[in-house]
């Protein structure tokens, strides 16, 4: 009897031992998930900040006012050698009544096949217009250039002329590659939520975080993510 009472005490202190460890790598790869989508939206608030710096070069700010949902993927990585592609990952918020959502994670990708070699990194911005592009954003996988209709941003002060022509158009794209920033007509690039990301982080799925009518709240986000909703309201707080 005594055996058997002994074996069954180490085998509850054993449990417990693995459940303190469980629980421990739990709440570490948490944390790391944390840091990453900070460091993530950090990344994507100074791209966002420093285009728009450039008064010149800048997105209109009436473009903003009108856009339902901004995304920011910086340091896209392309290339390849006569089979190329692209790949990179960034952050959505959609506009709310006060601001703007919880930025949603989201991955970028896409390939070509044509004579080329060498690596780049781009920064690229996309303005959603209207609910219709923001709701095919949401399914599973998004290919722009397919299910999307996208255009070449305009920019600078004296763009305003020549913004008629692009609302029509679901999406406007930029791109920023070597210092250079410009309108950028895409095809071809697939974008598709990153929900482990944002499971981790908020619990929630993308199309969960930037619809219907529970989005967080700026207050109830967490604080390293608040940076990128927080600097859209800046510049635009309004459609």
């Amino acid at each position: 009897m005594r055996k058997y009472l002994t074996l069954s005490i180490s085998f509850i202190l054993m449990l417990v031992v693995v459940s303190a460890s469980f629980a421990q790598t739990t709440r570490e790869r948490s944390m790391k998930k944390a840091r990453a989508a900070a460091d993530q939206s950090a990344k994507a608030t100074r791209v966002f900040e420093q285009i728009m710096a450039t008064h010149e070069r800048s997105i209109p700010r009436d473009l903003l006012d009108r856009a339902e949902a901004i995304a920011v993927f910086p340091g896209v990585l392309k290339g390849g050698f006569i089979v190329g592609g692209r790949g990179g990952s960034g952050v959505i918020s959609r506009r709310v009544a006060n601001g703007w959502s919880a930025p949603a994670f989201f991955d970028l990708g896409g390939g070509s096949i044509g004579l080329q070699i060498g690596v780049a990194s781009t920064d690229y911005i996309l303005l959603f217009m209207n609910e219709h592009a923001v709701d095919s954003l949401l399914n599973d996988k998004f290919e722009i250039g397919g299910e999307g209709s996208a255009a070449a941003g305009p920019v600078g002060r004296s763009a305003s002329a020549s913004t008629d022509v692009k609302l029509n158009a679901q999406i406007l794209s930029y791109s920023r590659s070597r210092g250079a920033f410009a309108g950028l007509e895409l095809k071809g690039v697939v974008i598709k939520p990153d929900n482990e990301d944002n499971l981790q982080v908020y619990g929630m799925t993308a199309r969960d975080i930037l619809t219907g009518a529970n989005k967080i709240s700026i207050e109830k986000m967490p604080q390293g993510v608040r940076v990128f909703p927080e600097t859209l309201m800046r510049y635009s707080t309004h459609k």
